[in-house]
């Protein structure tokens, strides 16, 4: 039994307003794993004013930004030496397959490094040279940080969602409080041992599990400047509307039905082996899942055929399982949701093609669903328009290239996408076609470097790399 029975508040553990704990249950089996202590608002309040008394006093935001960079690349150091711990953490109160949860600690190192190398080579000061060689007048362009941070993270890949934020919005300058998913209360609780021990300021971070309102309570507190959001779309646009009450900065990352296309020269061997990490990664509870398959109409029942044997081969059980490749939902009432998505498919005309509503044999007692292929499936249907977030992938027809494209582009969401040809150039072409944030080539990861985000309902603003840091930056000219 893991237990935090205190929160980490402005940098050091602190007694919470609320002494009652929260039990931890196991998507696996629902057994309790852990005991949290939650943030209420008056919790908040703690956090919100020590991360604004740091900032005004200048602990952290004068810090020359070498020195900042040095304390960040010690964090990610430490983190890196709990890799195992981390991971284990993860799969242990998400459900997600340990495979994942193990393979997602280098990607967390590329994007600290990403961010780490952005900082080194970013223009924190620059004098402009005048457009007008006969003005006497010089500009100071400066790239100061925005304040205090309210960064807000959904529950399905914690770390990755938090050092998203975090580590730019420090290397900026600001203090941050840092509201987490009640569900994480143990991975994030590990975090904030990390945090405490790269040695921060007092005052400049906080983590705090929380549920939804007492992060609408954060998000509206008078003394935040900028909100750093990832979740569902619904959520999305009531914290814009939040911040736009009071025109605070918000960043947002939001949901997405993300569409794989399979041009009619793909190797489709190949393009169905990718589906397997590109769509069903992390239990299919990714907001970057491509899970809109458009398969050309010559060769759809190849692809379908392909997309059965690869579902019905993959093991689904026990996260901790090295050959479990998928694992229970989150909660209850999210494997409910997919399995009325299922339902309502099957309702609405598409073809079974494997799964089903069904929970798992033997897996009755976690959080379990089947993972499903539903064919025939036309684009104006809820499924294809609405994010499941589960191991649910529904296969399009196209007519041609043109069709694939409206296909793709036909959607509230534009987060991610994926292009399948064996003439790399083409696929580029056709990439550039797609209105989302990302898009990937035949299988190729989301790099850390260029920005992350999406077009349409999928967000607002950037993350990754010198984009993303400058999102925690404001411009300040000054002219002599």
């Amino acid at each position: 039994m893991i237990t935090y029975g205190r929160l980490f508040v402005g940098g050091s553990w602190a007694e919470p307003s609320d002494p009652r704990l929260l039990d931890i249950a196991s998507p696996h089996d629902r057994t309790v794993i852990g005991r949290a202590a939650q943030a209420r608002p008056a919790d908040i309040d703690r956090a919100v004013s020590a991360a604004r008394e740091s900032f005004e006093a200048g602990a952290w935001r004068l810090t020359p930004p070498a020195e900042r960079i040095a304390r960040l690349r010690r964090f990610n150091a430490l983190r890196e030496e709990s890799a195992e711990e981390i991971a284990r953490l993860i799969s242990l109160e998400t459900g997600s397959a340990g495979w994942f949860t193990r393979a997602g600690q280098a990607g967390l190192t590329r994007q600290a490094n990403a961010y780490l190398k952005a900082a080194e080579d970013f223009a924190w000061e620059e004098t402009l040279v005048p457009s007008d060689p006969a003005s006497p007048l010089r500009s100071v362009v400066r790239r100061e940080p925005v304040g205090v941070v309210a960064a807000v993270i959904p529950w399905n890949s914690p770390f990755s969602s938090a050092t998203s934020k975090v580590i730019p919005a420090l290397l900026a300058g600001n203090s941050v409080v840092l509201k987490v998913s009640p569900e994480n209360s143990l991975s994030m609780g590990l975090l904030a041992e990390l945090l405490e021990r790269a040695g921060l300021p007092d005052g400049v971070i906080s983590v705090l599990p929380a549920d939804r309102e007492v992060s609408e309570y954060l998000v509206s507190h008078a003394e935040v400047d900028k909100i750093a959001f990832t979740g569902s779309t619904r959520a999305g646009r009531r914290i814009a509307s939040l911040a736009g009450e009071r025109l605070k900065r918000v960043s947002l990352e939001l949901g997405g039905k993300s569409a794989a296309i399979i041009l009619p020269d793909a190797d489709i061997e190949k393009a169905v082996a990718g589906v397997k990490f590109g769509s069903l990664l992390n239990n299919g509870e990714s907001c970057i899942a491509q899970t809109r398959i458009l398969a050309p109409r010559d060769r759809y029942e190849e692809v379908v055929a392909g997309l059965k044997e690869l579902v019905e081969s993959l093991k689904v059980g026990d996260p901790s399982d090295p050959d479990t490749f998928i694992g229970p939902m989150i909660r209850p009432d999210q494997q409910q949701r997919v399995r009325d998505y299922i339902r309502l498919g099957i309702e609405e005309g598409a073809r079974l093609v494997t799964g089903g509503p069904q929970v798992p044999a033997g897996l009755e007692r976690g959080n379990y669903v089947t993972p499903t292929v539903l064919a025939d499936v036309d684009n104006s249907q809820r499924i294809a328009q609405e994010e499941i977030f589960g191991p649910v992938l529904v296969v399009i027809a196209y007519d041609d290239e043109d069709d694939a494209v409206r296909i793709a582009n036909d959607s509230e969401y534009g987060l991610s996408g994926g292009i399948w040809s064996c003439d790399e150039e083409h696929a580029l072409a056709v990439a550039r076609r797609v209105r989302t944030g990302t898009v990937t080539v035949n299988g190729a990861s989301v790099g850390f470097d260029g920005p992350f985000g999406g077009f349409k309902s999928s967000g607002i603003g950037r993350e990754f790399g010198a984009v993303g840091l400058g999102t925690y930056t404001e411009y300040k000219t000054i002219t002599l």
